[in-house]
C-alpha cells in the first residue's frame, strides 16, 4: 500500500530522533569543479562524461562542472568566486598558479583533508610532484599534466635526405637537420627547418632551451630567478639565431596557436610543443610522423606544464572529503590511462602505465610513451610568488629580444631586475 506524504511527514514529526538523520542521508554533498576549458567539444564531454561516472559511483555526492575558459580566466575567475564568498571546491588550475593560490588564502593542502592516502599523494611522477609540493605539504594534484616535446614531418626528413626515424639530438644537430629541411624559392620560405612558439606560453618554451642549458630560472620557494645567468643569455641568443642568424626558424614572433596548423599545412618540418598536442596530430597530421624528446646541449630536459586539482579553503569538512574522492577517482590508474589516450596529456603516474589499456596503446603507438621517458630529465615549471609578473617580466624580455629591441644579455638582465623589485619582499 503507496505511503502518502502526508502520512510520511506525520511520521517523521512523530519520531523527530530518526527524523534529521534519515533527511541527511537524502540530501548528497555537492561540489563544484571548475575546469580550464572553454564550453563545447570532445574535452568537455569527456568532463562531463567522468563527473557522472563518478556520481553513479558515489550516489551521496553530486559534482557540477563549471567550464571557465583558459587557464588565465580561470585562475581570475577562481580568485574573485573566492574573495565573493562563492568559491569553487575543486578546481583544475595550472600547476604554476600554486604559490599565487597560497599566497591569496583560498586554498588548503590535500595533506590536511580527512582520509587522505599518502601513499596516493606520493604515487605520481616526482616531476610532477615538483610543481605540486612547498613547505613539505602537497596543494595541487597532478591531472592534466604535460612536457615539451618534439613532432617531425617523416616525408620531409626523407625528401632532405634525413633517416625518418632519426630525430636532431643535440642542439647542434638540430640546426643542421633544420637547415636541410627549409625550403626556398627565391627569397620565399615555403617550409621552415623548424618553429618554436613565442606567443602564449613563450617563457615555457624558453625554459626548456635553458634547462638544455643547464640553468634554472628560479628556487624551489619560488622567491628568487636567475634570469640574467650568462647560461640563461647564451640559450636565449642559441633561440635567435635560429631565426636571424641560420634563416631556419620564421622570424619574431611566432603563434603558439597556429604552429600545430602550420605543421600540418607543411610549412614547418620540425616543430616544438606540448605533448597535449599529441591526439590532434595523430588526427590531423596528413603525413607520417615522429614525436621525440627535445634535443639535448649540456643536458637534456624539457620543463613540465599543465593543471593540477586544488581544493579550496572555503569547502566544508563534507565537501573536503567529497573533492579527495573525486580527485582519486580521476587520477586512479586507469582512467589516467584513458586520459592520457584521448587527450595526449601525460598519464601521472607509473601505475597508469602499467594499465593493460596503456601497454595496448604504447604497443601500437610508441610515440605516446615519449613524454613519459622524458620526465627523469623534466624540471618544475617556472612558478614563483606572484607568478603571473614575473613571468609577464620574462615574456616581455624575450620578446623584445626574439623581434629584435634588445640584445640577449640586457632584455634579461632587465627581465631579472623587474622580478627582483617585485620578488623581494617575499624573502624574510
Amino acid at each position: 500500500m503507496p505511503i502518502t506524504r502526508r502520512a510520511a511527514l506525520g511520521a517523521l514529526a512523530a519520531s523527530p530522533m530518526l527524523a534529521a538523520p534519515a533527511l541527511r542521508a537524502q540530501t548528497p554533498v555537492e561540489i563544484s569543479f571548475n575546469y580550464p576549458v572553454a564550453v563545447g567539444g570532445p574535452i568537455t564531454r569527456i568532463i562531463d562524461g567522468y563527473c557522472a561516472d563518478f556520481e553513479t559511483a558515489n550516489p551521496g555526492i553530486r559534482v557540477r562542472p563549471v567550464y571557465t575558459g583558459s587557464y588565465q580566466d580561470s585562475i581570475t575567475k577562481a580568485l574573485t568566486a573566492a574573495k565573493g564568498g562563492d568559491a569553487p571546491q575543486v578546481a583544475c588550475l595550472l600547476s604554476t598558479d600554486m604559490f599565487t593560490l597560497i599566497d591569496e588564502g583560498v586554498v588548503a593542502p590535500w595533506d590536511e583533508v580527512e582520509g587522505v592516502d599518502r601513499a596516493w599523494l606520493d604515487g605520481f611522477y616526482p616531476a610532477f610532484l615538483e610543481n605540486s609540493r612547498t613547505g613539505g605539504k602537497t596543494w595541487g594534484i597532478p591531472f592534466q599534466r604535460s612536457t615539451i616535446v618534439m613532432y617531425y614531418n617523416k616525408e620531409a626528413f626523407k625528401a632532405a635526405g634525413l633517416d625518418p626515424e632519426t630525430p636532431p639530438k643535440t642542439w647542434e644537430e638540430q640546426l643542421a637537420f633544420a637547415q636541410k629541411l627549409t625550403k626556398r624559392q627565391g627569397d620565399q620560405v615555403t617550409q621552415w627547418g623548424i618553429q618554436i612558439p613565442s606567443s602564449g606560453f613563450p617563457y615555457w618554451l624558453f625554459q626548456a632551451l635553458t634547462t638544455q642549458n643547464d640553468v634554472r630560472l628560479m628556487n624551489e620557494a619560488g622567491d628568487t630567478t636567475y634570469f640574467a645567468d650568462p647560461k640563461v643569455a647564451e640559450a636565449l641568443q642559441y633561440w635567435m639565431d635560429l631565426a636571424t642568424k641560420h634563416k631556419v626558424h620564421p622570424p619574431g614572433i611566432v603563434e603558439w596557436g597556429t604552429t600545430p596548423r602550420d605543421f600540418f599545412e607543411r610549412k614547418v618540418a620540425m616543430m616544438w610543443t606540448t605533448t597535449g598536442n599529441l591526439t590532434n596530430v595523430k588526427a590531423n597530421a596528413p603525413f607520417p610522423f615522429g614525436v621525440a624528446m627535445l634535443p639535448a646541449h649540456k643536458r637534456p630536459g624539457s620543463p613540465t606544464g599543465g593543471g593540477n586539482l586544488y581544493v579550496f579553503k572555503s569547502a566544508s569538512p563534507a565537501q573536503r572529503e567529497a573533492a579527495l574522492k573525486f580527485a582519486r577517482f580521476l587520477t586512479a590508474p586507469e582512467r589516467a590511462a584513458q586520459w592520457g589516450i584521448d587527450t595526449g596529456y601525460v598519464a601521472v603516474s607509473p601505475a597508469a602505465w602499467e594499465t593493460p589499456k596503456m601497454k595496448d596503446y604504447v604497443a601500437g603507438f610508441p610515440a605516446a610513451a615519449v613524454a613519459r621517458d622524458q620526465l627523469p630529465h623534466a624540471v618544475a615549471e617556472l612558478s614563483t610568488h606572484e607568478n603571473q609578473r614575473v613571468t609577464k617580466a620574462l615574456n616581455d624580455g624575450l620578446q623584445a629580444a626574439l623581434t629584435g629591441r634588445k640584445q640577449a644579455g640586457p632584455a634579461m638582465a632587465d627581465a631579472q631586475a623587474e622580478a627582483e623589485r617585485i620578488l623581494r619582499s617575499y624573502r624574510g
